[in-house]
């Protein structure tokens, strides 16, 4: 799945992009500012995509002062199946959170970063995700914690088609790559998004004192 463009996992022109830009206003814009939020993209190729969902009436468009101005027709009857597309990063975030949040056991923070959390990436990028746990599982609650792992991998390869990678540490393990200023301790304090326990940046906060 293209994580920073969902919708072009089924449409794969560009037509999927201006899509996701419309689906997420509410107010009319101009074609301009349109490719400007799609982004890396003529104007002129935006403008064709525009007409074209114009003359299907998935897309309403008001003249303003000689300017075009474009809104979704959200009582169209394809437009439920563009808002499924346009949410599938949110519904990846709820089914991992759903998924974590049954494990038997508990873990003490889950969320997402990279390329997933910034809203970036591609095709072929990782899905990241820090998994913290307590210290000193015993051996029957280590073996669970790494069946409930292994199935998330799993759940989130299937449901996406991405390389799932988990950074899987304990308490201890979190404290001691603070301390050690691990580079990779900036990126979740910059990006991470929490889906399940303890904050990740009140996390990190507490194991740095």
């Amino acid at each position: 799945m293209d994580l920073a463009h969902p919708l072009r996992s089924v449409v794969p022109s560009l037509d999927g992009p201006v899509l996701l830009v419309l689906a997420g206003l509410v107010t009319p814009v101009s074609g301009r500012e349109i490719t400007r939020l799609v982004g890396k993209t003529s104007h002129s190729g935006v403008q064709r995509v525009l007409g074209r969902l114009a003359a299907e009436g998935i897309i309403r468009t008001e003249r303003r002062s000689g300017a075009v101005f474009y809104t979704a027709n959200r009582e169209h009857l394809a437009w439920p199946a563009v808002e499924v597309l346009a949410g599938m990063r949110r519904d990846l975030l709820r089914r991992i959170t759903e998924q974590v949040t049954a494990w038997p056991v508990p873990a003490q923070s889950v969320a997402v970063f990279g390329s997933l959390a910034r809203g970036e990436g591609g095709t072929d990028s990782d899905v990241d995700l820090l998994l913290v746990h307590e210290d000193n599982l015993s051996d029957e609650r280590s073996r669970t914690w790494e069946e409930q792992v292994d199935a998330l991998v799993a759940a989130v390869e299937a449901w996406t088609g991405n390389r799932a990678q988990p950074y899987d540490v304990s308490m201890g393990e979190l404290r001691a790559h603070v301390h050690a200023g691990e580079p990779i301790v900036q990126s979740w304090r910059r990006e991470a998004i929490t889906l399940a326990g303890l904050d990740v940046g009140a996390l990190l906060r507490s194991v740095s004192r």
